[in-house]
C-alpha cells in the first residue's frame, strides 16, 4: 500500500505567484541617490489628477510588490520626505532625472545638512 502525498507548494512560491500579476514591468532600476520624478494620482472630490513629485531617493526598502522608496525634497526651505510603494496603482509614472554617486545605502545624513551641502556628485553612465 503506497500512498501518494499531494505536492506541497512553499509559502514563498505561492506568494510570488499571486503577487506577480500585480507587479509593474516598466519600472526603471532605481538606486539610492537618484533624483526621481514620480507621477502620483491625487483624488480631489470627484476628479482625479496626476501630481508630479520630484526628489532624491534616500532609502529603499523591501522587495517585490513591497518595494518602497523614501524620496526627499526641499520645499520653501522645509525638508519633506514621502514614502512611495513603487508598485502601487497610485504611482502612475517614474522617471529618473539624474543619478548620483553615493557610498551609503541610506542617505539619512542629508536631513542634518542644508543648502549646497546637500548636493550629491552626479554619476555619468
Amino acid at each position: 500500500m503506497t500512498s501518494t502525498k499531494p505536492t506541497k507548494i512553499k509559502n514563498t512560491e505561492l506568494l510570488n505567484t499571486v503577487e506577480s500579476k500585480y507587479l509593474k514591468v516598466d519600472i526603471p532600476n532605481i538606486r539610492i541617490g537618484d533624483t526621481l520624478k514620480l507621477g502620483i494620482e491625487i483624488k480631489e472630490g470627484e476628479k482625479t489628477r496626476v501630481q508630479a513629485y520630484e526628489g532624491v531617493v534616500i532609502s529603499k526598502k523591501g522587495a517585490g510588490i513591497n518595494l518602497t522608496v523614501t524620496v526627499r525634497r526641499i520645499m520653501q526651505g522645509i525638508g519633506i520626505e514621502r514614502c512611495f510603494l513603487i508598485h502601487s496603482p497610485k504611482v502612475k509614472s517614474i522617471e529618473i532625472k539624474r543619478s548620483s554617486k553615493v557610498r551609503r545605502a541610506k542617505l539619512y545624513y542629508l536631513r542634518n545638512l542644508s543648502g549646497k551641502a546637500t548636493r550629491l556628485k552626479q554619476r555619468f553612465n
